[in-house]
């Protein structure tokens, strides 16, 4: 991974990427720029600082961020990551993404995105409870079942989503299930949610394998992180024939040319005490920055942003990149991907089934009623089929990336919308 990522400031900003991509596809869709300039800048944006109680009797205050960048499609929908990496622009740039995201896939919701600046790998359980709450008490005039609903990122899960509903039903003295998605499922969980990112990754691989004209059988996948997304990714991927021959997190990355045993590798990581892959056998160590580069078909960075850069980008050899990380590759290492022929299917594009079973689940709670596993898959791999053929048809009709034709897709249907609803 990028090293500049661990300490500090990034040396890519994620939102000067973002608004890159939003200015060429708004160039070509002739957006004038009083739209461009109202879906540029996001609707709100909340700085809290929250103490603290911290097990050994200390106050700490932490800084947490909330930014809802568009409600213009319906109610704001987006994560909340626990991170020493997390930054206002980086939030930014994440909710904006969850507005292009969920107009994609056709889903009545706006963008939104959370942080808070912290190590979860540090705290106590106590600790992360208080400050989840703290957070939620905090945010009590921003969330709401038909206002902002969170959903777990980087650093959070199930059981920091099980807090906010509680913490916020107690606020509001009532039961509010559809105030925040990816809670367990015995809280008003959705069957297929655990699975639904990496799902929409796979359906995105099929796709963009068949457009290419490549056999699942005789390509070869790399994946780089090996969290929620990459080793469901992986797994789905590898059930459609596909060989993995790379995998990450980390801790470093693997190679194995005759093919990784993923099962093995999910295992060994739910059995390591370091919850990673180190010591990991089944495939020979390299650097993350030489498994970017590893000799396959399908290349799928499932890890943080800014993996992909001018740098390497020339050095890249996969045919297809299916972006399951937010933000991967950068805006200056989109031309020469472009220029060498490798499909890059967007994030924005390949990592919408998670928001699309979100939506199910919050439809879920709103009815009161639950569908089983196998019409969650259903109905999620039809959402992003059509979302996939719609961005590739794009592509083909304006002569240009599938990712600024994904943002094609995306401005078209927000500043549609904004301009039906009428002016400020």
């Amino acid at each position: 991974m990028n090293n500049s990522k661990m300490v500090g400031m990034p040396q890519y900003n994620p939102l000067e990427s973002m608004m890159s991509r939003f200015n060429q596809a708004a160039t070509i869709l002739g957006l004038d720029d009083q739209i461009s300039n109202v879906l540029k800048s996001p609707d709100k944006v909340v700085i809290v600082n929250i103490p603290v109680t911290m097990d050994d009797g200390s106050l700490q205050v932490f800084e947490g961020y909330r930014v809802v960048h568009s409600v213009h499609l319906g109610p704001s929908k987006g994560g909340i990551r626990y991170s020493m990496d997390v930054h206002l622009d980086e939030v930014k740039a994440l909710a904006a993404w969850m507005t292009w995201k969920c107009a994609i896939v056709n889903i009545p919701y706006g963008g939104a995105k959370g942080g808070i600046k912290c190590d979860p790998r540090t705290m106590s359980k106590g600790e992360l409870e208080r400050l989840t709450r703290g957070y939620t008490l905090a945010m009590k005039d921003v969330f709401g079942e038909d206002r902002d609903i969170p959903a777990p990122d980087m650093g959070t899960g199930q059981q920091e989503m099980a807090w906010i509903l509680d913490e916020y039903s107690k606020i509001r003295g009532q039961n509010s299930w559809g105030v925040v998605t990816g809670k367990p499922l015995v809280m008003g969980g959705s069957q297929g949610r655990v699975e639904a990112t990496g799902r929409g990754v796979m359906v995105s691989t099929r796709g963009a394998l068949a457009k290419l004209g490549i056999k699942p059988t005789d390509a070869t996948c790399v994946v780089q992180g090996f969290g929620n997304v990459g080793s469901i990714s992986a797994r789905l991927i590898s059930e459609l024939g596909v060989k993995i021959v790379g995998i990450s997190d980390i801790s470093g990355g693997y190679h194995n040319p005759s093919g990784i045993d993923v099962e093995a590798a999910i295992k060994f990581v739910a059995n390591s005490s370091t919850r990673s892959l180190e010591g990991f056998t089944g495939g020979s160590k390299v650097s993350n920055a030489e498994l970017l580069t590893l000799h396959c078909d399908v290349l799928v960075p499932a890890a943080m942003e800014d993996q992909i850069t001018a740098e390497n980008a020339a050095d890249i050899k996969a045919k297809l990149i299916v972006e399951g990380a937010n933000g991967p590759t950068t805006a200056d290492a989109d031309p020469i991907l472009h220029q060498k022929g490798t499909l890059v299917v967007p994030d924005i594009l390949a990592n919408a089934g998670g928001v699309t079973v979100s939506y199910f689940e919050w439809v879920q709670n709103r009815l009161g009623y639950y569908w089983t596993e196998e019409r969650v898959h259903r109905r999620a791999d039809r959402v992003m089929k059509m979302a996939f053929d719609n961005v590739y048809q794009t592509a083909e009709k304006y002569r240009v990336s599938m990712r600024i034709a994904a943002y094609i897709v995306a401005l078209d249907k927000v500043a549609s919308t904004l301009k039906l609803r009428g002016k400020f």
